[in-house]
């Protein structure tokens, strides 16, 4: 009988057979740090699928990104260090644990109850001396971490009051770039605006990552219009005046997706 290829255990299998001496020598080859590239590339193609809404394509996706974990705890099995089921088990009791409102006594009413049992309980499984900070990892990109660490300080009740002291911060900072004269200033009074707007951005439920990424795709798409609209009037989009330029992209904003 074939295997049913449906279930968690044969892909497990699968990759085990990829990687066995016999196997695949690409993925024979492979460690943690080679296929580094690889997990972040996969994240951003699953987070692509869902800005497309495609659901065909962000099950295969999801797929690509599960090949990642499942090479990640092959690797780690071989080196007698843990499995997928370690992985597993640990996920599940951690889930187990966060949400006692679910799974035990506790009581939460809403989603903001959840997130401030949620993060008592995280500080409660901190070593005696660390960051509430430490556990965000750096690699992360910068708007990314920027929310994080903005979020557990805003946690333990180190934030605003209000949103209006949150544009004023922005304000001043912005203030503060303009009287900035040497290039290292410019560079620290950027960093403080683009700190600032991630408050905002947090402050409005806004993943600022995100709206940046669809900014760039908007971007994009209008740009792309404008080059196809000068090819098809025989022109180049260098030879167009300024202001040709800005009729040009008004006119994508109503005419281009987005």
């Amino acid at each position: 009988m074939e295997e049913d290829l449906g279930r968690f255990e044969s892909l497990e299998r699968i990759v085990a057979r990829l990687r066995a001496p016999d196997g695949c020598p690409w993925d024979r080859e492979q460690t943690h740090a080679s296929i580094k590239p690889y997990l972040i590339e996969e994240a951003y193609e699953v987070l692509q699928a869902l800005d497309d809404e495609n659901s065909e394509k962000l099950c295969e996706e999801l797929g690509d990104l599960l090949l990642q974990i499942l090479l990640h705890a092959q690797m780690a099995r071989e080196a007698g260090e843990f499995d997928i089921d370690d992985v597993i088990r640990g996920i599940a009791t951690k889930l187990i644990r966060r949400h006692p409102h679910v799974f035990g006594d506790s009581k939460a009413g809403n989603a903001e109850e959840v997130a401030l049992e949620w993060e008592v309980l995280k500080q409660e499984e901190r070593r005696e001396g660390d960051s509430l900070l430490s556990t965000v990892p750096k690699g992360m990109p910068s708007l990314s971490y920027s929310h994080s660490i903005q979020r557990r300080a805003a946690g333990v009740g180190f934030d605003w009051r209000e949103l209006e002291g949150v544009l004023d911060k922005l304000i001043e900072e912005v203030r503060e770039l303009k009287r900035a004269s040497t290039l290292q200033q410019k560079v620290h009074e950027f960093g403080d605006i683009l700190f600032a707007l991630v408050n905002v951005a947090r402050w409005q439920g806004v993943d600022l990552e995100e709206a940046l990424r669809l900014a760039n795709e908007r971007f994009c798409r209008r740009f792309r219009y404008m080059e196809e609209s000068c090819r098809a009037r025989g022109k180049s989009l260098s030879e167009l005046s300024f202001d040709e330029q800005n009729a040009l992209w008004d006119e994508a904003k109503e005419k281009a997706e987005g």
